[in-house]
């Protein structure tokens, strides 16, 4: 199987927003990145099929950004309906906080959350609970998780909940941050930002280009490629009414973004995404 070093952005196939990617390398490694609604999973075999040229797939590594269904119940489709659809030769990685620090403040984690822990005997032997600090190497693809969840945050529970973690392939690396919020953004920087550590080339913007990480956050982080898994109508801040009229901060992070020196936007609105070295 020839591949290329690659990074896809999956389409939305209801037009909404979501999370679905996969990693590809030369020396033949397949990663996903969470997965989107369970409606999207047709798009994201369809494309791990094209790839591999497999009727069953491949992938070495599964990665749940955090438990929101617009990132994992495409996962969860596969798990609890049709595993044999693919061949997952890897680990599973994620790290959720429990259903009782969810359900204060967000329903709709808890009851995701709790679909997931019922399928969880189905892949238990394949599961890996990721701490900020941990390193994997998936053949030729590394990755350094910078941050998992904290129970220090109150607030916004399960987007700042999500894996952080950098990528390094091929001489190009890659920043990927789920629903990370403002709140993340800075305890990253508390963390990390007298280093260069943040520093990356390409930047999977938090929580889909708005609500997200801070001007001072993506600053240092100083991508040149940018995956913004933005539908048109949050990319456009428009629900009807017009362009940025609507409560989503889509536009301001554009501006960030272009002061900042961005070469390529690569965003949902317009299907399919790739970026390859």
């Amino acid at each position: 199987m020839n591949m290329k070093n690659a990074i896809y952005m999956i389409e939305s196939v209801k037009n909404s927003q979501m999370n679905s990617f996969i990693i590809t390398s030369e020396g033949g490694k397949i990663i996903v990145i969470d997965g989107g609604w369970s409606w999207d999973l047709d798009a994201l075999l369809s494309k791990l099929k094209e790839i591999t040229r497999d009727e069953i797939p491949h992938i070495d590594a599964w990665i749940l950004s955090h438990s929101h269904e617009d990132h994992i119940d495409a996962f969860m489709r596969v798990m609890g309906e049709c595993p044999e659809v693919i061949s997952l030769d890897g680990k599973i990685y994620y790290n959720f906080p429990s259903i009782q620090f969810f359900a204060h403040e967000d329903p709709s984690a808890v009851k995701t959350a709790t679909q997931f822990y019922k399928l969880l005997p189905k892949f238990a032997d394949k599961a890996c609970i990721v701490s900020g600090g941990d390193v994997y190497d998936i053949g030729d693809i590394h990755i350094e998780v910078l941050y998992s969840t904290l129970s220090e945050f109150k607030y916004a529970v399960c987007n700042n909940s999500s894996i952080v973690f950098k990528l390094t392939l091929g001489g190009k690396t890659a920043m990927f941050l789920g629903d990370a919020s403002f709140h993340v953004g800075q305890k990253l920087l508390e963390l990390y930002g007298d280093t260069d550590i943040l520093k990356c080339d390409i930047c999977q913007m938090g929580h889909h280009g708005q609500g997200g990480p801070d001007k001072d956050f993506y600053a240092k982080v100083s991508p040149e490629i940018c995956f913004w898994n933005t539908p048109k109508w949050l990319w456009d801040n428009d629900l009807g009414n017009g362009f940025n009229t609507a409560i989503f901060g889509t536009v301001e992070v554009r501006g960030w973004m272009d002061e900042i020196g961005v070469k390529k936007n690569i965003v949902l609105k317009d299907g399919t995404g790739v970026y390859e070295w």
